[in-house]
């Protein structure tokens, strides 16, 4: 099988981390997406959507999607379990991953492809006033996660998973998209640091 890549993009970085947890390794290809090499004619017929990471089976089946990619390695090696253990679990996970995708790493990737003048290239039609909301919205989520976080060690529970992979990708870019963590989230801050330490979130 086949991992295309995306560097330090933060799609590609959910998928490099949690295949680092894994102790999972695959032949890669890595595309150049400055050079927009993602909107290539041999890529898009493997991806319509045009966007990256994209695992291709060793059956010629196409997996598109962070979190397909992700949920198919969970199944193929359930240990360590990223994505939960019980029913109950699965469902916190799967609700704490989906707010930090919807309510953080969107936001964060809306500011920046708004405000930052070098995503032009991505987003011609820049809207500040769009980029701005998604700033406050990534700001009330930080604090929401800060208070969860004073109860458990990690954002889902006592386990690590990929609710805090994406967290985490996610408050990463924030520094590309000029958004500030406050100090005052000790919580958040306390978390952020104890991930930083694990060896799967070291860049490559």
């Amino acid at each position: 099988m086949k991992l295309y890549d995306g560097g330090k993009a933060p799609n590609p970085r959910r998928v490099q981390i949690f295949l680092k947890e894994k102790g999972i390794e695959i032949e890669r290809e890595q595309l150049d997406l400055n050079a927009r090499e993602q909107k290539s004619e041999a890529f898009s017929e493997l991806n319509p959507m045009q966007t990256v990471p994209v695992l291709e089976l060793d059956d010629g089946q196409i997996i598109a999607e962070s979190v397909a990619i992700c949920r198919y390695f969970e199944e193929v090696q359930p240990e360590p379990a990223l994505m939960g253990r019980t029913p109950v679990g699965k469902a916190m996970v799967e609700m704490w991953q989906r707010r930090a995708e919807l309510n953080l790493m969107m936001p964060v990737a809306f500011a920046f492809r708004h405000l930052h003048p070098g995503a032009k290239t991505i987003e011609p039609l820049q809207i500040g006033e769009w980029g701005d909301l998604n700033k406050e919205r990534a700001g009330r989520t930080m604090r929401i996660f800060d208070e969860k976080l004073a109860d458990s060690e990690f954002i889902a529970g006592d386990d690590f998973t990929i609710a805090d992979i994406t967290a985490f990708v996610a408050c990463q870019f924030m520094k590309v998209a000029k958004i500030e963590r406050p100090e005052e989230l000790v919580h958040l801050n306390r978390w952020f640091a104890a991930v930083s330490e694990r060896p799967s979130t070291a860049f490559d």
